[in-house]
């Protein structure tokens, strides 16, 4: 991968709460050498912005965010390097829809959270918006935690 850019991709339901707070954040977070996109499992929400309240979380922390929903495609297993579920259901998803022998590797995200928050709140059924802070938090830990093991060669 030297040379050209690394590509992570974040996956959730529907790609309107977590992976798009999880790709705004890993964005913002990691250097330009980055490709970084989110996607849903699901198609329920194709070409909708996320959720006004994880759009209100990543304004609050200065988090620039554009992108509109999509559904992860067998092509997206051979163009990124990384994928990233937010739960076991997107790993079990993930490991079905991942043609055979494809390059990306699929990791669970809160596997790199040095809190040991394995699972990324899913705040979608909430009535305010504490969930989404914690999803926040919690994709800011894992991004750093996934980029210090990356830079320690502990993932290849």
């Amino acid at each position: 991968m030297s040379g050209q850019k690394k590509k992570a991709l974040f996956i959730c339901l529907g790609n309107i709460c977590r992976s798009p707070i999880a790709e705004g954040v890993f964005r913002k977070i990691a250097d330009d050498t980055w490709e970084i996109d989110s996607a849903a499992i699901g198609g329920w929400h194709v070409g909708n912005p996320p959720d006004w309240r994880a759009l209100d979380t990543m304004k609050k922390h200065d988090v620039p965010y554009d992108n509109c929903a999509r559904q992860i495609t067998s092509k997206d297993f051979n163009e990124y390097d990384f994928i990233f579920g937010m739960d076991e259901e997107n790993m079990k998803d993930l490991n079905r829809k991942a043609p055979k022998g494809s390059k990306a590797k699929l990791f669970l995200f809160g596997d790199f959270d040095p809190e040991g928050d394995r699972i990324i709140r899913d705040p979608y059924y909430d009535s305010d918006s504490k969930g989404f802070e914690k999803c926040y938090e919690q994709c800011v830990r894992c991004s750093h935690g996934f980029l210090e093991q990356l830079a320690q060669g502990k993932i290849k």
